[in-house]
């Protein structure tokens, strides 16, 4: 058996997120069918990232089993023939048997976005919120989020997880235009993790809550002292690392 490695772009928009999810239409769900009518087979996908409705994906990575000898290319052209246009296969790439999209990740980027002013274009791909935000404090929030940290206060309430334990290589704030992003990058992420990180950066932002509040709310361990939620659609999954 083969084992392929695909690299996708997504629109989450029209998604019930990545999982497949009984009478909805998911992304694995999309994907899965096409390679399935590619290559005679029942396929199963594991995913880097299971990113919830309306979140994007600019360099989502999977990888399948498979025992069709069809080029590499012919994943990619033939995949992109047979799926929706708001999914796209970008590369593929034959990989050790041992290798998983989830579990040989190093890393996972990603990018969220909040604009200051109402937008067409690209209104399912950022959060429209008409406020002044104080970008030097936000930054200055997120500075102590760097190396081993416990995230429980900033995963939603429920998920189970046997521990929140995530190692951030990086995050910060910056403007591009009208346009504020949040640009991080860990090991791993909890559930609803960048987004709430994003809701109370906005808290901060915003002057309801002081810049030196992440400290407090990361040693409260509890989800109740951290901000709302940001909205799905502003959140893209970038890329995924894994060892050279």
């Amino acid at each position: 058996m083969r084992n392929i490695k695909l690299t996708l772009e997504y629109d989450g928009s029209g998604f019930c997120g990545w999982q497949f999810q009984p009478a909805q239409r998911s992304v694995q769900g999309e994907v899965e069918t096409a390679l399935q009518q590619l290559t005679r087979e029942t396929i199963r996908t594991t995913a880097a990232g299971r990113t919830d409705a309306g979140v994007h994906a600019l360099g989502q990575v999977i990888n399948f089993h498979t025992a069709s000898a069809h080029a590499l290319n012919v994943f990619v052209k033939g995949g992109n023939a047979l799926l929706p246009p708001d999914v796209r296969i970008l590369d593929a790439a034959e990989v050790d048997e041992h290798f998983s999209a989830r579990y040989s990740a190093t890393s996972r980027h990603y990018f969220y976005r909040i604009s200051n002013r109402p937008r067409a274009i690209a209104r399912h791909y950022c959060w429209y919120l008409p406020l002044q935000l104080d970008l030097s404090a936000m930054q200055q929030a997120v500075k102590v989020l760097r190396g081993e940290i416990d995230f429980e206060s900033f995963c939603q309430a429920g998920s189970g997880l046997d521990h929140f334990r995530c190692n951030v290589v990086h995050a910060e704030w910056h403007q591009e235009q009208d346009e504020l992003v949040f640009d991080i990058c860990a090991n791993r992420f909890v559930h609803n993790m960048v987004r709430i990180l994003a809701g109370t950066c906005v808290e901060i932002g915003r002057g309801a809550l002081p810049a030196d509040a992440m400290s407090s709310i990361l040693e409260a361990r509890d989800r109740r002292a951290a901000g709302r939620t940001a909205p799905a659609h502003g959140l893209t999954l970038v890329k995924v690392g894994y060892p050279e």
